[in-house]
């Protein structure tokens, strides 16, 4: 199955320079499954997005087509093939 990931610029200095990725993933997918893989390929990535313990940083957000994970099942969301997940880290200031 495949789905689209969208990141934010400032994350993109991770994947390479990309804000779009497509991802084929073996059978049900998660929103965990999805992040590996996208680990697997740009470790930096991973340790912007998730703690030392796998959880999803305070300030980032993750979208399944359009719905935050966290009012979901967390990284236990499933993904549809088709899907796109879009990554959103928070910015902060004053």
């Amino acid at each position: 199955m495949t789905v689209r990931v969208l990141l934010p610029r400032m994350l993109a200095d991770c994947t390479g320079g990309r804000t779009s990725l497509s991802l084929d993933l073996a059978g049900d997918a998660t929103v965990c499954a999805v992040l590996d893989a996208l680990a697997a390929q740009h470790p930096v990535f991973d340790r912007r997005v998730r703690d030392e313990t796998g959880a999803l940083r305070r300030f980032v957000n993750v979208y399944v087509d359009g719905d935050e994970v966290r009012r979901l099942s967390g990284l236990a969301t499933p993904v549809p093939s088709g899907a796109e997940v879009m990554v959103v880290q928070s910015v902060a200031g004053g």
